[in-house]
């Protein structure tokens, strides 16, 4: 049986893992595994990724792909985001399907998190 290709495997930059490490642990629950100083390694249980140290941003503004998640309650996910020192860059807007936002991490990578109507 042919299995077709999906992604797999997530990276995105951060100059200080350890913000990134606590930030999105708080958030989103994720583990982490260091692999020395430069490369920090997360899964969710589903995702697997990995953060390496760079001075540079992960921007949809700045044609990087936009990392969207899904969450049934748009709101707390939005307020733990502000908790763990995340920044709302877009707040919770309505389109065709849903309501989603978008925001930045502590090193300043753009995501977004969305759910149904």
């Amino acid at each position: 049986m042919a299995t077709h290709p999906k992604i797999d495997y997530i990276e995105l930059p951060a100059s200080d893992l350890d913000a990134v490490q606590a930030f999105y642990s708080a958030v989103f629950g994720w583990t982490f595994e260091s692999y020395g100083d430069e490369y920090l390694a997360f899964t969710d249980g589903k995702l697997d990724g990995g953060f390496y140290r760079s001075s540079s941003v992960s921007s949809a503004e700045q044609g990087a792909p936009l990392v969207i998640f899904y969450a049934d309650d748009l709101e707390s996910v939005e307020a733990a985001i502000k908790a763990a020192s995340g920044t709302i860059v877009k707040p919770i807007f309505s389109f065709p399907g849903g309501r989603r936002f978008q925001f930045t991490d502590p090193h300043g990578n753009e995501l977004a998190v969305w759910t149904h109507t």
